[in-house]
């Protein structure tokens, strides 16, 4: 076995201890690649999550009830707030694409604020609303 220059330890430690950073510098390229897979992999899990529920509230409000055309429902929502699903009034009791107050929302089956809830289900409790009262709830655009 050889020693290093002036005593002390054998060659072939100090080149194996030159070799390992003490500060372990050789795992953190690897780990950082880790992490960032596992941010990318559960960024794109959330996203796939996300999705699947858009799909799900499309298909679950898809069908309007009997006698109402989309037609009906745009023509309704252009003149209410430009068919912008969340517009508020200025005063904001009117809120959403068909400007519902939150006592009309309820009454059709909606919870929370209408101006929160996705376009599908704005036009869907507007249909029902359309279905049971006509155009009186909308006496300027109906």
């Amino acid at each position: 076995m050889a020693f290093a220059a002036g005593g002390g330890a054998p060659k072939s430690q100090i080149g194996v201890a030159r070799a390992v950073p003490a500060s372990g510098g050789s795992l953190q390229r690897p780990v950082r690649r880790f992490r960032r897979t596992i941010r990318v992999t559960v960024h794109r899990i959330e996203a796939n999550r996300r999705a699947r529920l858009r799909r799900q509230r499309r298909q679950l409000y898809a069908t309007l009830p009997a006698g109402v055309t989309m037609s009906t429902l745009e023509s309704i929502g252009a003149c209410e707030s430009g068919s912008d699903p969340t517009a508020v009034s200025s005063d904001g009791s009117y809120r959403g694409k068909y400007q519902f107050d939150y006592g009309t929302w309820k009454s059709v089956g909606g919870s929370g604020d209408p101006a929160a809830a996705p376009e599908a289900e704005q036009d869907y409790r507007a249909a029902l609303l359309y279905s049971r009262s006509g155009s009186s709830p909308w006496p300027v655009c109906g």
